[in-house]
């Protein structure tokens, strides 16, 4: 029989590996560290939001398999929009992280509370674009 001992090693190395990674995945980007998340959920997505000055920061933490960024970038664009009440100018990033520029008016509101939670649902609005896809509304509400 062959001696496993260093086999043992290498798969404990990888599984502690592993789990270091996986417990990293909701961490913010260092601009935003320390500032606590607002979760939101938007079409099946989960988010948490970090807001600071004129950027928000939408870590998304739930499993999904190779979402579009398209489709995830209006997700998270509504929630920052959500927990900052700013209007977002514009998303970059990729699917796990997203930042946004933030327009807040002359007066900056309020951020919503770090311990609240939301969940926003897709309604169609029959209404449709000129290339045919629907526009679409959510409605947002706190749990």
């Amino acid at each position: 029989m062959r001696d496993l001992a260093p086999m043992r090693l290498v798969m404990c190395f990888f599984c502690a590996s592993l789990g270091l990674g996986l417990a990293a995945c909701d961490l913010p980007s260092t601009h935003f560290a320390g500032v606590a998340p607002t979760r939101v959920v938007v079409g099946g997505s989960t988010f948490d939001v970090r807001v600071r000055g004129t950027l928000a920061e939408a870590v998304r933490v739930n499993p999904q398999y190779a979402p579009r960024l398209g489709r995830l970038a209006k997700q998270s664009a509504l929630a920052m929009e959500t927990v900052s009440g700013c209007k977002v100018l514009g998303v970059l990033g990729d699917q796990a992280v997203q930042v946004a520029e933030l327009s807040c008016g002359s007066i900056r509101p309020a951020v919503l509370r770090p311990s609240a939670r939301y969940d926003c649902m897709e309604i169609p609005s029959g209404v449709e674009r000129e290339n045919g896809t629907e526009y679409l509304d959510y409605d947002c509400s706190p749990y």
